[in-house]
């Protein structure tokens, strides 16, 4: 069965660089679902979370705002941000989740308004991605 290369890159790292079955990345069409052959394409992806399967595994991850190209047999995905459910560890994911809750609570600057609001969807997306993974272990 034919594969794709798939290879996720923040500014700090390379997080995935693997041979995939199918991938589901959030862009900003909606959900897209790039298996090999697929036609090329170049496109904004939104932050929410990319599952692809290697045989019969389910990975999952969470990313933030980027771009995705599609070309040939591979997919390379470009983002601020991108973090494996493997990686995520919950408890400083929860305690970063209360940190923003207690920003947004109080009477505080635009900007640190944003920068909560920022930081909290950022948790909450890690948290589904980590129970995600839990759930299908």
């Amino acid at each position: 069965m034919a594969k794709l290369h798939l290879e996720i890159i923040t500014p700090q790292r390379v997080v995935l660089n693997e041979d995939v079955d199918a991938v589901v990345i959030p862009a900003s069409e909606g959900e897209i679902t790039v298996l090999p052959e697929h036609i090329p394409l170049f496109t904004r992806i939104l932050p929410g979370e990319i599952r692809y399967t290697q045989g019969k595994n389910q990975h999952f991850m969470a990313v933030q705002q980027g771009f995705l190209e599609v070309a040939a047999d591979s997919v390379n995905i470009l983002t601020d941000y991108a973090v494996r459910s493997e990686e995520i560890e919950v408890a400083k994911v929860e305690a970063a989740k209360k940190r923003a809750e207690q920003v947004l609570s109080e009477k505080k600057s635009n900007q640190e308004i944003v920068l909560a609001q920022s930081a909290l969807q950022k948790a909450l997306l890690e948290l589904k991605v980590a129970r995600k993974r839990r759930s299908s272990s």
